[in-house]
């Protein structure tokens, strides 16, 4: 007599795995990649190599001897925590605090709980977050893209990003139109194209939004969380900005500056940290974008996308449990 084996769910399987996966999202990232090293130079893909080589040899040697089970360095999922980690960090980074951030990334974001698929928190923002508190100052250290410089200037200068303009500037008593018509503030357009401040890979909103148009086109993730995320995060800033436009920042101002497209394409949509259902993700993104606007004004930093995020990757199983999918064949129960 033959034996059925019962798995576990999912039992519907489409022609995308794990591996067309990562690597579509690797291959998203590839725009955002070639315009970091355009503006930074060798350093961005001194830190992108660096971060990249240190999370594939952290899975591997906690696969291998620690764990002792299968190897899954190839499946393309260490790969991509390490470039998402090199976006999230400054092109002027020691290399051992890279090192550092991709052992938390993985060691502790990601392994610890079991590898792939069992992590709760995205794991390159656990390690950008960690990078962070135990080290504000080499973390908020920022070049000035190489497009900026005038002749003679090495790449050894740095400066504040567009939100950080904006937000020592409100602090010191100053009006945004003050500030954003200093002759220092990046601007809209060099936000978009990505000559400004800021960490490697979030500088253009152009890069960015390109691979994020490619992951849609390939079903590697829904307009749920960005629709939602921008969406509130756009209604919130507008009403605070058309409240008090000299000490609110515009809504376009907010999507463009800072990490904003970065996570809510890259990191918010994580399918491992974020709600299942349709419904779940639409109030993961609305969270999300309300929370990321709340610490830019009145938090001590002045970007908020990585803890929103990670905040809302706490809800997550809340969420899943507060908006479950009809089960198959279920009949819903008579009042």
């Amino acid at each position: 007599m033959s034996l059925l084996t019962v798995s576990g769910s999912p039992h519907v399987h489409g022609h995308q795995n794990v591996k067309s996966i990562m690597y579509g999202v690797v291959v998203a990232m590839i725009p955002a990649i070639f315009v970091s090293v355009y503006f930074f130079g060798l350093d961005a893909a001194r830190v992108i190599f660096i971060s990249v080589a240190a999370c594939l040899f952290f899975v591997w040697i906690i696969q291998k001897y620690l764990l002792k089970g299968p190897l899954t360095i190839n499946d393309g999922s260490a790969l991509v925590t390490g470039v998402l980690l090199a976006f999230n960090v400054p092109s002027n980074l020691p290399v051992w605090m890279i090192v550092v951030g991709a052992l938390v990334s993985i060691g502790i974001a990601k392994m610890s709980f079991g590898g792939l698929g069992k992590n709760p928190f995205n794991p390159a923002l656990i390690g950008r977050v960690f990078l962070l508190i135990s080290f504000p100052v080499q973390m908020t250290s920022w070049p000035v893209p190489k497009a900026l410089f005038a002749p003679g200037v090495t790449d050894a200068v740095t400066g504040p990003t567009t939100l950080g303009i904006l937000k020592e500037g409100l602090n010191a008593g100053k009006s945004v139109q003050e500030l954003m018509g200093s002759s220092g503030f990046p601007g809209y357009m060099n936000d978009m194209i990505g000559a400004q401040g800021g960490s490697v890979g979030e500088i253009s909103a152009i890069a960015l939004l390109l691979g994020a148009a490619y992951m849609y086109f390939r079903k590697i993730i829904t307009w749920h969380i960005p629709v939602a995320y921008t969406g509130s995060a756009f209604v919130f800033s507008g009403i605070l900005w058309l409240v008090d436009p000299a000490r609110f920042i515009d809504p376009v101002m907010h999507m463009l500056a800072g990490g904003m497209i970065l996570g809510v394409f890259f990191m918010a949509t994580d399918m491992v940290s974020s709600p299942m259902s349709p419904r779940g993700q639409l109030v993961f993104g609305v969270g999300a974008g309300l929370l990321t606007i709340l610490i830019r004004v009145w938090g001590a930093y002045p970007e908020g996308v990585s803890f929103a995020i990670l905040i809302m990757n706490a809800f997550t199983p809340l969420i899943n449990r507060s908006f479950k999918p009809k089960r198959f064949g279920e009949v819903p129960a008579k009042s």
